[in-house]
């Protein structure tokens, strides 16, 4: 018998939320893999538990650790996995130790607790019945343009994380790409002494100065807004194109205010610039 892999979600800031089951399972596996051996350590001292041993799994090891993990649970061993708070596997290692688990027959279980984005989310005082998770945007480039114009385009609740000093940029982003009337909430210090959540308007949310992790709660667009058409989408392009932009120009800027793919722009922008235009690709 193979053993099992548990997902342990531990506290996000107070550490009053750990679950007996969740000590019950960091106690009894022969294995935790965690983010940072020193945090989940003082977590441990916290709880009284000495784990039998300890594992680094984040970005640049979890797919290095796949072997151990397998082999403990081969052996019929337990494993436990956490982040440094929350719940692993939401912008958080333990996917791949997951699909690695299941490919080998072993047991995937999880020990349900603390999660930033939902507990922003269901404080938000935005809809909940349909929300999207997106996780940390993409830091630059071209992907974290395509995925700005993705979550203007989206009309179910976004959920974000960001880090302090790119939260500031990021809420600038997205007053560009959505409109600044787009209503936000904005959560910091999650179950902790100086727990805070602001709610706004992109346009209008003030943080004050950027400290601890945040969770960015975003409406979705109205579903009543007019719907784009190509029509639409070409008559944009040319009044931009008119405005002396250049093929490329055109499309990022209409991509940005109609909240479409840029690629969709940019095959559109082909067809309707006149055909003698010349521009380097």
């Amino acid at each position: 018998m193979t053993g099992t892999l548990w997902l342990v979600a531990t506290p996000i800031g107070n550490l009053g939320d750990i679950s007996p089951r969740a000590r019950e399972a960091l106690e009894s596996a022969s294995l935790v893999c965690c983010e940072d051996t020193r945090r989940t350590g003082r977590l441990l001292q916290h709880l009284g538990i000495s784990a039998q041993a300890l594992a680094v799994c984040n970005e640049h090891t979890e797919y290095r650790l796949i072997h151990r993990v397998v082999d403990e649970l081969s052996a019929g061993h337990d494993v436990a996995v956490v982040s440094d708070s929350g719940t692993p596997g939401i912008s958080d290692p333990g996917e791949r130790l997951v699909q690695a688990a299941i490919e080998t027959g072993a047991t995937v279980s999880a020990i349900p607790g603390a999660c930033a984005a939902i507990s922003a989310l269901i404080t938000s005082g935005l809809p909940t019945a349909r929300f999207v998770m997106e996780g940390f945007l993409p830091r630059r480039g071209q992907e974290r343009t395509d995925r700005l114009v993705d979550i203007a385009a989206e009309h179910r609740t976004i959920v974000l994380y960001e880090a302090p000093h790119r939260i500031a940029r990021t809420l600038s982003d997205l007053a560009e790409v959505c409109g600044g009337d787009r209503q936000v909430s904005v959560s910091r210090e999650l179950t902790k002494i100086h727990e805070e959540t602001i709610r706004s308007t992109l346009s209008n949310i003030g943080i004050g100065e950027p400290r601890g992790e945040y969770v960015i709660v975003i409406a979705g667009r109205l579903q009543n807004e007019q719907p784009v058409t190509e029509d639409s989408i070409r008559g944009a392009l040319h009044e931009a194109l008119a405005s002396g932009l250049s093929r490329r120009d055109a499309a990022a800027e209409v991509s940005r205010r109609l909240g479409i793919p840029r690629r969709q722009a940019y095959d559109l922008v082909i067809q309707t610039a006149p055909t003698d235009e010349a521009e380097t690709q």
